[in-house]
């Protein structure tokens, strides 16, 4: 199933991705499945060889006549066998997400069987699976969490294939950055300069899939846009609304949920409150599938006494107020346009959070009696996590500014961070 392609892209080999292959081909039999040839026509890699540190020195500062993804083959990588024993692994793993696939298992095991595997995503799964274990273990949870969301909403045997397709495929963009910038972390604790970097992965997985594959078009977008936002407050491009597709917003909801599941306090009580803290941002379909099943499960321990969340409630609604007031006299005093643009930004986000905390009712202490404890606890960190968040997406959306501005800028990141101290 090997498509030929040409593609500027991919014209040269992408440092990172060939050094996790290279790592995976000490214990794979990674070959050349075709002769491996520079722009000039020159050949640096013969049909059938194994790949080995020599083919880097070959390929350094080397435009290729074909990506070099399209000329590798991972001979022992991973199958359909493969896939089928991680999926009957993980479903039988203890833990927060068997509970949303449990209903759903069969349907997924007999499934996975039949999901297409393009050379170039076998290739690139093997070198994960190989080199980046918890990236290929992440594949194989989104590719169960997309396919159980699917089966839930009543989805035919080919969209429920096409969910775990996406699911199994979403992070291969990960793969071409630097790997002290991928979503080990869940997203929550990385500084700026990481989330600059990491925030350029999913466009790079589609141009991987609508290169370099043959694989529906409608699959390359939803991988595009898995990390989009219905409001607009997403990445790479910040899409609103009806400019998601399905089956982004499907992955969209399903990134998240598993962001949550790879925190340091996974259980689904945390996951609801992710998918519906901010009004708006997830598809209420998809969030719905999640969050039902959600209700169902055990809650986690809590970590405060009530009187400590009382006082921490009173101190998180103190700080969204301080935020705004910070912002509007931020703008004053904005030397450039950048500056002010991403500050009405991060403005427009802390309104959307108190918009969020208003609606949980958690803006009187009163909740700590009504509601329960545990989704309390999962209300607040999740906003303390979203403040954080905002001072990165600022920084993103403000580009170069002056030293006076990004003084400015980094004052309202300290005013934000010193909320989850």
């Amino acid at each position: 199933m090997n498509t030929p392609a040409r593609s500027q892209a991919f014209s040269m080999a992408n440092p990172h991705a060939l050094a996790t292959i290279l790592e995976a081909a000490e214990t794979k039999h990674i070959i050349a499945s075709s002769d491996i040839f520079d722009l000039s026509g020159i050949k640096l890699w013969a049909k059938d060889r194994p790949v080995s540190a020599e083919l880097q020195r070959k390929l350094y500062d080397r435009q290729l006549r074909d990506p070099l993804e399209t000329c590798l083959l991972a001979e022992d990588g991973v199958t359909h066998a493969t896939l089928t024993q991680s999926l009957q692994a993980l479903l039988a793993a203890e833990g927060p997400l068997r509970t949303l696939l449990a209903p759903h298992a069969a349907k997924l095991e007999r499934e996975v069987a039949h999901l297409p595997l393009h050379s170039v995503a076998q290739l690139l799964l093997t070198a994960g699976q190989a080199s980046r274990p918890e990236t290929f273990e992440h594949a194989v949870q989104a590719m169960a969490l997309c396919g159980a969301m699917m089966d839930a909403h009543g989805g035919t045997t080919a969209e429920l294939r096409s969910a775990m397709l996406c699911g199994l495929l979403h992070d291969l963009g990960e793969m071409y950055i630097d790997p002290k910038y991928n979503e080990a972390d869940a997203e929550r604790t990385l500084d700026f300069e990481a989330y600059q970097q990491l925030v350029v992965h999913p466009h790079v997985g589609h141009l991987l899939i609508a290169q370099l594959t043959n694989y529906p078009k409608s699959l390359a977008q939803a991988i595009a846009e898995h990390h989009e936002r219905l409001d607009g407050t997403g990445y790479p491009r910040g899409l609103k609304r009806d400019e998601v597709s399905p089956l982004g917003r499907m992955l969209a909801a399903a990134e998240a949920a598993l962001t949550v599941l790879r925190g340091a306090e996974p259980d689904l009580a945390r996951v609801s409150v992710a998918l519906r803290v901010v009004p708006g941002e997830f598809d209420i379909t998809w969030a719905g599938e999640i969050a039902s099943l959600a209700r169902m499960a055990k809650a986690g321990p809590l970590h405060h006494t009530d009187d400590e969340l009382a006082k921490r409630l009173v101190q998180l609604n103190d700080a969204l107020v301080e935020a705004h007031d910070s912002v509007e006299v931020l703008i004053t005093s904005a030397e450039s346009e950048a500056l002010k643009d991403a500050l009405h930004l991060a403005d427009a986000l802390l309104d959307r959070l108190r918009t969020g905390w208003y609606a949980s009712g958690l803006w009187s202490t009163e909740a700590i009696s009504a509601l329960d404890a545990s989704e309390i606890e999962a209300v607040e960190d999740e906003l303390i996590h979203r403040l954080c968040a905002i001072e990165r997406a600022a920084w993103l959306h403000a580009g170069e500014l002056s030293d006076g501005d990004a003084h400015r800028l980094n004052l309202l990141g300290q005013s934000l961070r010193s909320v989850a101290l």
